[in-house]
């Protein structure tokens, strides 16, 4: 897999170690074309890079070295890591967004996102789980990779994680609705929520969890079916 490299001038200088490299977040670009899309990437006063884009024909361009922290995760949180773009590789889909006209992903891309994912979990030993979309990690600010991207097809070749179609039935008090299914979304890895304590923001949360494994419903309600995904993952070897 031969990557051109169009060279991003928004990184950091200083060279990173490769075990610091833990985590692959995958983005959309939200703007209207690909070439807005490189120039943004690559001029100097958006601030904003990536380590990989791919166009919609999957072609695969390299914006930034791998040993060198790209901008692209911005204010962000998992699990105990705080702005990840130093724990990460970032990868940006060529899509016009939900501001745009959101688009569904093109099969070339999505092939060649999972050839350049499987290259990567192998190189950096980058756990299932550790493959997160940015909504994942930065939630009260950001919708991509969005509703459309394919996590479950990317979960057959173990790249991110997914639920079993039959899953355990869960019953939970109402009152306890709230803190039991925070409580889980805490030990999967999301952040910026407190587990007893109800807040506005609470419902960019849930929307950002359903945008990933339940995407046919995004209410920003907890359903019984957004409760029983995030019991199974929470109680999955992954996390317990």
């Amino acid at each position: 897999m031969k990557i051109p490299l169009i060279k991003s001038p928004n990184y950091d200088k200083k060279t990173r170690p490769k075990k610091n490299v833990i985590f692959v977040i995958i983005h959309y670009t939200g703007m209207q074309s690909e070439i807005e899309s490189i120039n943004r990437l690559c001029d100097n006063k958006s601030k904003v890079s990536c380590h990989y884009f791919i166009n919609r024909k999957g072609r695969v361009l390299q914006l930034v070295k791998e040993n060198k922290v790209a901008w692209h995760a911005g204010k962000s949180k998992w699990k105990n890591f705080k702005n990840l773009n130093g724990k990460s590789i970032g990868i940006e889909l060529c899509n016009k967004g939900h501001e745009f006209g959101y688009q569904n992903f093109s099969k070339p891309q999505i092939v060649c996102l999972l050839k350049l994912c499987k290259k990567l979990k192998k190189k950096y030993k980058i756990k299932n789980e550790n493959f997160l979309g940015h909504s994942d990690v930065s939630p009260l600010r950001k919708q991509d990779p969005g509703e459309k991207f394919p996590w479950k097809k990317l979960s057959k070749f173990n790249i991110g994680i997914w639920y079993k179609k039959r899953m355990p039935k869960t019953v939970v008090e109402k009152k306890y609705i709230r803190s039991i299914f925070f409580r889980n979304l805490f030990k999967i890895g999301y952040r910026y929520f407190n587990i007893n304590k109800r807040n506005k923001k609470d419902r960019f949360i849930i929307t950002a969890f359903q945008r990933r494994y339940y995407p046919e419903k995004i209410t920003g309600l907890v359903d019984e079916k957004t409760m029983q995904i995030s019991q199974f993952l929470a109680n999955s070897d992954k996390f317990s």
